[in-house]
């Protein structure tokens, strides 16, 4: 009688662990396109990632590179005072965007050039992304606005 119960514990046991195995499996493929990395120009341009890859890039608006187009294409670089990277957006840009400015965009890297699917811009007149801030302070340009 020990025995039966004990075989019924030990496959109650392999099941659950089963279905455990099997939930973080589908989990995981569930955000496999939902995940999207942040890098900033110079870890772009350091290490460019594949062209199916889409992450977020963030940084400075360059001052002078904002070229917009007979249509709704439009093409900027983005820095880190380090790199820039060229990029190249098809839509309507926020209210907010302008040179000088952080965003962060998130699409692509084809060819040389960051090709964005949405791009954000500052909230107000002193904000800026944690990432784009965190990447700034790391190449020991940021300066912060309320010192």
């Amino acid at each position: 009688m020990k025995s039966l119960k004990k075989r019924r514990r030990i496959q109650v046991i392999l099941v659950a662990f089963l279905a455990l195995f099997l939930a973080t499996g589908l989990i995981g493929y569930a955000f496999r396109d939902g995940i999207n990395y942040f890098k900033s120009p110079s870890q772009v341009l350091a290490e460019p990632p594949s062209e199916r890859e889409i992450f977020r890039i963030g940084g400075l608006v360059e001052a002078g590179s904002l070229v917009r187009g007979e249509s709704e294409t439009v093409r900027f670089s983005v820095t880190d005072t380090n790199a820039s990277v060229p990029v190249e957006y098809t839509g309507i840009l926020p209210d907010l965007f302008e040179e000088g400015q952080g965003m962060v965009g998130t699409g692509t890297y084809v060819g040389g050039v960051f090709k964005a699917s949405e791009i954000l811009a500052k909230h107000d007149e002193e904000y800026m992304p944690k990432e784009v801030i965190d990447a700034l302070k790391e190449q020991g340009v940021y300066e912060d606005p309320n010192s």
